[in-house]
């Protein structure tokens, strides 16, 4: 019989209830695994059980995108990896929503364990892997600065109530050079995005027919000062190309090098979490590639393999 351990964050979103456990455990051991569930307990718990954890044949996260984030992260340390899985039960669940997952978890566990397994680009920053999205600027510090109590209590709201609150701050404006293909250019931006994902905070991505294992990551940068214009670029950039709008710089790449003049004081967000590493030079690449049991159901827009 095959192994599998379900890691799940008991404070994501609103729909993971532990009266529910013994049913999604009855539902995997269907499928002719013996599960473990493990609750995490606080901040980088998850990381240090994939880290640590000896063999088994699949590791399932249940919770948001960072408790994913922190399984992958987990997972990248070891010498040798574990297919993953990823059941969404968060506030926003880009990963899942691109991956195909609805909101009921009990069909989201059949999709899944029904599904194949991929191997998926990962993108980090100074060698921080993060699964789909990195950035900072106007905006960017909303994911880390909702509290949990305002996510439990207003779900997706919470976001949209920062969003607009963030919106009436002053712009601050981050003066960098960053390097792609053996060239710099020196910019002064609002905001700069570096994804591989078809959803970032609950909209559509900028960057249309995005792939998984292309070994490239999408960057995007707004260099707009003013909060309509900032607005208006986002906007436009999710309805048309982005590298057609005024105030945005858009590429694919696999290397990038981004350094600052001044250090952040909103530090990065990856994955909606804050990044621990403070730098005034941050390296993005492709590190790993990281084999992923997902539904079928967006594979073949998903993937070029």
């Amino acid at each position: 019989m095959k192994k599998c351990v379900v890691i799940y964050n008991p404070n994501s979103g609103h729909t993971l209830k532990k009266k529910m456990i013994p049913t999604y455990k009855a539902l995997i051991e269907k499928y002719d695994y013996k599960v473990q569930f493990i609750p995490t307990q606080y901040k980088g718990h998850a990381k240090e059980i994939v880290q640590h954890i000896g063999y088994v044949d699949l590791i399932m996260s249940m919770g948001g995108d960072g408790t994913f984030n922190e399984i992958v992260y987990g997972n990248s340390l070891r010498k040798n990896q574990l297919v993953l899985a990823h059941i969404p039960v968060g506030t926003t669940n880009d990963v899942g929503r691109m991956f195909g997952y609805g909101d009921n978890i009990e069909k989201n566990i059949v999709d899944c364990l029904k599904g194949e397994v991929k191997s998926i680009d990962i993108p980090s920053l100074n060698k921080r892997p993060f699964v789909y999205v990195g950035g900072f600027g106007k905006f960017l510090n909303i994911a880390y600065d909702t509290t949990r109590d305002e996510k439990k209590r207003y779900g997706y709201l919470a976001y949209i109530f920062n969003a607009i609150k963030d919106f009436f701050t002053e712009t601050k404006m981050h003066e960098i050079t960053y390097t792609v293909d053996g060239k710099s250019y020196d910019v002064s931006c609002s905001m700069m995005i570096v994804c591989s994902a078809t959803r970032i905070a609950g909209f559509d991505a900028f960057f249309k027919d995005v792939k998984l294992d292309d070994d490239k990551f999408e960057v995007f940068i707004v260099t707009a000062s003013k909060r309509l214009d900032i607005l208006g670029a986002l906007g436009l950039s999710i309805l048309k190309d982005p590298k057609d709008v005024n105030n945005v710089i858009a590429f694919r790449t696999s290397n990038l090098k981004v350094k600052f003049k001044r250090r952040l004081k909103k530090n990065w967000c990856i994955d909606g979490e804050k990044l621990e590493i403070r730098s005034l030079t941050y390296n993005i690449e492709n590190l790993h590639s990281i084999k992923l049991l997902i539904p079928k159901k967006n594979i073949n827009k998903l993937f070029i393999n």
